[in-house]
């Protein structure tokens, strides 16, 4: 981080994770670290895209689980709305359910939260490099998803909890990562329509947020991890 330090100021970075005593350490942890200031701290995904588009900062540290709104969707409207705003996970979760989503939605980085403060600031200065600040257990886990042979198709797997096949359709759109708009863009239908297809899908299948919906996708069969 020695350049950024001397040459462009410290990157600046805004912790979101709804567990305030694992915020306060990562600040703390920060706070320790050249090259990186701090300036906010947000408890869910809403309050983290408010902080951005209040401050400006150069580096979202994103958790994934939070209420109200997730990491995922919080990433996706931060780097729609704010495109010099870079997002880098922090989360316990490395599951195939958690990571690709989060990369789909524009995440540059990705690490769990056994990482080091100099794993930490590596990512963080990867992504304003321009380059993408994944631990090493995601990387292993990319490369092996993209050489892994292509599984053979099979039957069509049963539609659960009563859903139409638009429903569906657009519940597998929300677990590739998809927003509502490019939803609506994909499927030639009005942003009201996806909303209500949400609400209705949402309803049929208990759901309370999209982190939920992918699960849920995965877990019926609809969505199939990658073999490997």
């Amino acid at each position: 981080m020695t350049e950024r330090a001397e040459g462009r100021g410290p990157a600046r970075v805004v912790v979101a994770d709804d567990q305030m005593i694992v915020r306060e350490g990562i600040v703390m942890l920060l706070g320790l670290l050249p090259g990186i200031e701090v300036v906010g701290a947000a408890g869910d995904g809403a309050e983290a895209v408010k902080l951005v588009a209040e401050l400006g900062p150069d580096v979202v540290l994103m958790d994934l689980r939070m209420p109200r709104c997730d990491g995922i969707e919080a990433t996706r409207r931060i780097r729609a709305e704010h495109p010099g705003t870079q997002v880098v996970v922090l989360t316990t979760f490395a599951d195939d359910e958690s990571v690709f989503p989060a990369l789909r939605a524009g995440a540059r980085g990705y690490l769990t939260k056994d990482a080091g403060g100099e794993e930490i600031a590596r990512a963080v200065e990867s992504v304003l490099s321009g380059d993408a600040g994944l631990s090493p257990s995601i990387q292993r886990r990319l490369l092996e998803r993209l050489s892994a042979p292509e599984p053979e198709p099979g039957p069509p797997p049963e539609v659960p909890d009563g859903l139409t096949s638009r429903e569906t359709e657009v519940l597998l759109l929300i677990a590739e990562g998809l927003n509502n708009h490019e939803i609506a863009r994909k499927l030639h239908v009005s942003t009201a329509t996806v909303k209500t297809h949400i609400n209705n899908l949402f309803a049929k299948a208990g759901l309370k947020d999209r982190a939920q919906a992918v699960r849920y996708a995965y877990g019926k069969g609809l969505m199939r991890p990658p073999v490997g």
